[in-house]
């Protein structure tokens, strides 16, 4: 008899479970304080107890190279500090990138660049960067993208963002009702906004559905229901979302949620019209929305690296240093001087 199942499948390797490379490589008190006290932080923007600061979200829009991951990391935790008392800046650090048709799936699923996909080396790879960069003292951000990751790294992560292509998935919506930070829901890569606004509704509620526990093992998850989020409006279709009749409407959409600040503005994708170099352009306009008391805001983000641009990755082909292997980024010279330029504008208010 012809076999039924995986008629398809090459082969089928288990993974160590996540206890055991959380045990080898174990969150620090330091990091496990910073995790704490910024997730507290950006719930107390998003509740409006702190309507001052911003969150910030910028770094890389992919990690392929680790040392070029804490090399940037190094330059951002200065300007961190320097602007705290009006931004809360944590870095961007995606290991998992959702592909519109194919290509590379970020350094969880090929860490190598190679094709050789080795997630259980991509993995503890991540956990270990996410250790450095905590260590350093600066928190980080991610895209939950496969449901199963975040039981390896989620204890190192600060925010979380559900993407474009994912927000109306409900495997997604269920992950972000069970997870410990807050989490942003981008609207639909079409433009749609009512998706993100239904996976906001759907994330604050309970549900049961199969994940894996700390050991590996097939297990119900029963999830309590997240109150920490929030929209991401990142544009869609060719068309940009950022002005001020798209936030009013995405504070309209979420009236009823009773968050305070529900609307994070991305900086990049449609809102950018796909130019890096036009983040700041949009950032400008984010920020003198809030300046004239469009409070709704609670923040925006920026695709950045150490070097501007993007390169194409072929394997094989030497890759140039700090240069993004997906989207665009602003380089480093160009994000210190616009997050230094924005954060004087919030100095100064209209009266």
């Amino acid at each position: 008899m012809r076999p039924i199942d995986n008629q398809h499948i090459g082969e089928i390797n288990a993974l160590p479970p996540p206890r055991v490379i959380k045990t080898k490589l174990p969150i620090t008190e330091r990091a496990a304080a910073l995790v704490v006290e910024t997730r507290d932080a950006i719930r107390k923007i998003l509740h409006g107890q702190d309507r001052d600061r911003l969150v910030v979200i910028v770094g890389p829009c992919s990690i392929h190279d680790p040392d070029a991951a804490f090399e940037y990391a190094q330059k951002l935790k200065p300007v961190a500090d320097a602007l705290r008392d009006r931004f809360l800046i944590v870095m961007r650090t995606y290991f998992e990138k959702p592909r519109t048709t194919i290509g590379w799936k970020g350094l969880i699923n090929d860490p190598h660049l190679d094709g050789t996909c080795d997630i259980a080396t991509g993995l503890e790879l991540a956990r270990t960067i996410l250790l450095r960069i905590n260590q350093l003292g600066l928190p980080c951000a991610t895209e939950l993208l496969d449901p199963i990751s975040p039981q390896y790294v989620a204890d190192l992560i600060s925010w979380s963002a559900i993407g474009a292509r994912t927000t109306e998935s409900q495997t997604h919506r269920e992950l972000a009702s069970g997870v410990s930070m807050p989490v942003g829901f981008k609207n639909g890569t079409e433009g749609s906004l009512q998706v993100a606004v239904n996976a906001m509704i759907s994330a604050r509620t309970p549900h049961h559905f199969v994940g894996i526990n700390a050991d590996g093992q097939t297990a119900i998850i029963r999830t309590m229901g997240n109150p920490d989020r929030h929209i991401v409006l990142r544009g869609g279709g060719g068309k940009t979302n950022y002005e001020e009749e798209h936030v009013a409407k995405a504070e309209a959409a979420v009236a009823n949620e009773g968050i305070a600040r529900p609307i994070m503005i991305d900086c990049s994708h449609d809102n950018s019209k796909k130019d890096h170099t036009r983040q700041g352009v949009v950032a400008h306009e984010v920020l003198r929305q809030f300046r004239e008391g469009r409070q709704s805001i609670m923040g925006f983000m920026l695709e950045s690296n150490l070097h501007p641009g993007k390169q194409a990755w072929k394997e094989g082909v030497a890759l140039q240093h700090g240069v993004s292997i997906t989207d665009a980024c602003l380089g480093w010279n160009e994000t210190e001087r616009l997050l230094s330029e924005l954060a004087g504008s919030l100095a100064v208010r209209p009266v």
